[in-house]
């Protein structure tokens, strides 16, 4: 009986997928004509095009990766000041390998924070 339910519920994913995209489209549309338009001169805009504007926000902002991944080694999600003296000579060497020079104090401490606050 629950199997059915839920292969029922399954089959408006589709459905509440593109109702979802068309009501974001809308949205994006009428706040850029109603806000940018007066505010800024700017052009209005088709529904077409603020469905490119919210594919273009997707891809320059969260790209494709998912929720799953991540981007950095294990050193990365530790503070700079609470690492070994090995996680740093490993964090420095992996740094190496992907920048070609050596971070100073303000970039690890900088990037640390930041990836750990992206989480």
């Amino acid at each position: 009986m629950m199997r059915n339910k839920s292969k029922k519920w399954m089959a408006f994913i589709p459905l509440l997928i593109i109702a979802a995209v068309f009501g974001f489209g809308w949205l994006v549309m009428f706040l850029w004509n109603t806000a940018l338009v007066p505010a800024t001169g700017f052009n209005m805009i088709s529904f077409w095009q603020a469905i490119g504007i919210l594919l273009l926000s997707k891809i320059l902002f969260s790209g494709f990766g998912g929720k799953g991944k991540h981007r950095g080694g294990p050193g990365w999600k530790q503070n700079w000041s609470t690492m070994t003296d090995e996680e740093k000579a490993r964090f420095k060497q992996e740094w190496w390998k992907r920048c070609g020079h050596y971070p100073t104090e303000k970039e690890t401490t900088t990037t640390v924070e930041t990836k750990q606050g992206a989480e």
